[in-house]
């Protein structure tokens, strides 16, 4: 994705706009039994809640719950939306997650229907770095916060990508072993 037409004060006198407004996701997320055990295999949580529904039920729960770090794949899902249908104009390549706070307020359990209520918590320019904070209040059917998560996002002021530090990116994201 490439930066829009739009100047980087404009982009930055936008998004300093947008600032606290919350924006609820167009659908929900409803959270499946077999994903959440796929998911705890594929980072190898092996504890009996996250696959056996009578474990999960003997620590009381009501069914089987996800990892911890499940909450990574509706997170994906609603910065998304916010940096390209609210917040649009950014460049996603040069945006980089550099800090993450995670509030949990119950777990995920399967069958939970989840919205997200997405907003950016803050906007400001420094050193030549756009920083965002996102906020994302992730909700069951009932309304009833699960999860907060505030997400700090780091992105390159300016129109012109630099060709240099997108090599050291690739350099870090793609080492061969």
């Amino acid at each position: 994705m490439t930066r829009s037409a739009e100047s980087t004060d404009d982009r930055a006198s936008r998004a300093e706009r947008l600032v606290g407004y919350s924006y609820r996701m167009p659908d929900y997320y409803e959270v499946g039994r077999e994903k959440i055990r796929e998911y705890a295999t594929a980072v190898q949580n092996d504890h009996p809640a996250h696959h056996d529904e009578i474990a999960a039920q003997e620590l009381g729960h009501p069914t089987i719950i996800a990892p911890l770090t499940f909450v990574s794949v509706i997170g994906i899902i609603a910065q998304k939306f916010l940096l390209e249908k609210i917040l649009t104009g950014f460049d996603l390549s040069q945006i980089l997650q550099t800090d993450q706070k995670l509030i949990f307020h119950r777990p995920v359990c399967a069958g939970d229907r989840l919205t997200v209520d997405v907003s950016l918590a803050s906007f400001r320019q420094t050193a030549g770095s756009d920083i965002f904070v996102t906020k994302n209040v992730v909700c069951d059917e009932t309304g009833t916060p699960v999860i907060t998560t505030l997400t700090t996002l780091v992105g390159r002021t300016g129109d012109e990508a630099d060709p240099e530090r997108l090599r050291r990116i690739k350099d870090v994201m793609m080492r061969e072993p």
